[in-house]
């Protein structure tokens, strides 16, 4: 497997735990739904697959390990920011086999990607946090 094809993979699950949390749908749907009409060549299906399934089941987990390091309250995030720290936050502290700096760059990428113009200096500091308490 390809660095590029986890990165890829990042950027599909972020959008669908974005769709998710707005929509509230079944989150095997919101994979369905992802998995058929986006398009999937270069992904890491599998990868895909466990970051928004884990994200999904253990978003509570995830919200109580960010809310303390959080300078507003959690509901006055975006969505899109939630989306990425909620990802960024699953692969630090459930994906030990990803080395942090690797998820907290892949982070500020996203948010660079598809947060507003500072978004990235937010998850920085977020998940700057989050590993120093770690």
């Amino acid at each position: 497997m390809k660095p590029s094809e986890r990165r890829k993979a990042r950027r599909l699950a972020v959008q669908a735990i974005y769709s998710w949390q707005l929509s509230q749908n079944n989150v095997a749907d919101v994979e369905h739904e992802f998995l058929t009409e986006q398009k999937t060549d270069g992904v890491d299906i599998a990868y895909f697959r466990e970051l928004l399934a884990g994200v999904a089941s253990k978003t509570s987990q995830i919200d109580e390990r960010l809310k303390p390091h959080l300078d507003r309250d959690f509901e006055d995030v975006s969505p899109v920011e939630k989306a990425i720290v909620r990802l960024a936050t699953y692969e630090l502290t459930f994906r030990t086999d990803v080395p942090y700096k690797v998820a907290i760059n892949e982070g500020i990428e996203l948010a660079k990607a598809f947060g507003a113009d500072d978004s990235h200096k937010f998850v920085n500091g977020l998940l700057d946090k989050l590993v120093k308490q770690k």
